[in-house]
């Protein structure tokens, strides 16, 4: 894993497939035993993730509070 991984790429992900990713990021993260320089790039990949992921939620939030003031306005 590489946290050089191009954003384009993510940007291509579903909310679902970046959390299951993230999941496992923190699970890895978790178990110990990799080196220092793969934690880094873990952690990295995992703050990439993470941002994917409070974009499809921000989107969602957005899309939910149009539709409630298209019902009260």
């Amino acid at each position: 894993m590489n946290g050089e991984k191009s954003s384009g790429s993510d940007e291509r992900l579903s909310y679902e497939q970046a959390r299951a990713e993230l999941a496992s990021v923190v699970e890895r993260l978790e178990t110990g035993g990799t080196s220092l320089e793969e934690s880094l790039a873990l952690w990295e990949r995992g703050e990439a993730l993470a941002a994917v992921c409070q974009r499809w939620l921000d989107g969602a939030r957005a899309r939910l509070d149009a539709a409630r003031q298209e019902q009260t306005g």
